[in-house]
């Protein structure tokens, strides 16, 4: 089958820039605490194994790893995923597609897509949350973390390197509706105005499996 072609784009892009990607974004989550506050919330509240789905370099991996959550990463971009096992050796990295994951059904507690759905054409996105919505057993949270817009921009240089990327500013709304039409219920959602070298509002949108409590689902205390 002839692969989609945003994703050898997608895949491209980031081999390029891989190592001064991660050189570039060491430091970021020390500086950045409201990313630091919702990876806290969600790391207090998930249960099981969780999946950083587009991890890159494992920097979002590395830092759960640290608050105590049982997390692995799957990368599109074998030098990603190459660069992640360097700088974290104590997690497992993966190459894969978050539009057919190599995970059982209802094999995790939670699942992350932090900045990485935002290079996903607009009319994949019921596939791709049909596929977290998979993994993910009764009870299982889903994290996305993405940029404020309705809009693609085209990336020809970045990190360095000339590239050509696609990147897609989304909207909460029209997000959290495709959402909760692959069966998800809201849980969190939260919105703030762009920092630093930001040109767009950020959003985080925190979304749980229905089901019983079990190895997916926070407690109920």
């Amino acid at each position: 089958m002839t692969e989609a072609d945003f994703l050898t784009m997608t895949r491209t892009a980031y081999d390029t820039v891989a190592r001064s990607y991660a050189d570039h974004l060491r430091d970021d989550l020390a500086q950045n605490p409201p990313d630091r506050a919702v990876l806290g919330l969600f790391a207090e509240l998930v249960r099981g194994p969780v999946a950083d789905v587009g991890c890159g370099p494992g920097r979002i991996s590395g830092h759960l790893k640290r608050l105590g959550v049982d997390v692995s990463g799957i990368d599109l971009s074998p030098e990603m995923v190459a660069v992640a096992r360097r700088d974290h050796p104590d997690v497992r990295f993966e190459v894969g597609s978050m539009l057919d994951l190599d995970l059982p059904d209802a094999s995790l507690g939670g699942a992350l897509g932090w900045y990485s759905v935002i290079h996903v054409p607009w009319d994949l996105h019921p596939a791709v949350f049909a596929e977290f919505h998979r993994v993910l057993a009764p009870g299982g949270l889903l994290l996305m973390a993405f940029q404020v817009g309705d809009e693609v921009r085209r990336i020809e240089h970045g990190y360095g390197h000339d590239v050509q990327l696609d990147v897609y500013r989304l909207n909460p709304d029209r997000v959290l509706d495709r959402l909760v039409e692959a069966g998800f219920v809201p849980h969190t959602r939260l919105e703030r105005e762009p920092v630093g070298s930001e040109k767009t509002p950020q959003a985080y949108l925190l979304v749980r499996k229905p089901g019983p409590v079990g190895a997916g689902q926070p407690s109920q205390t």
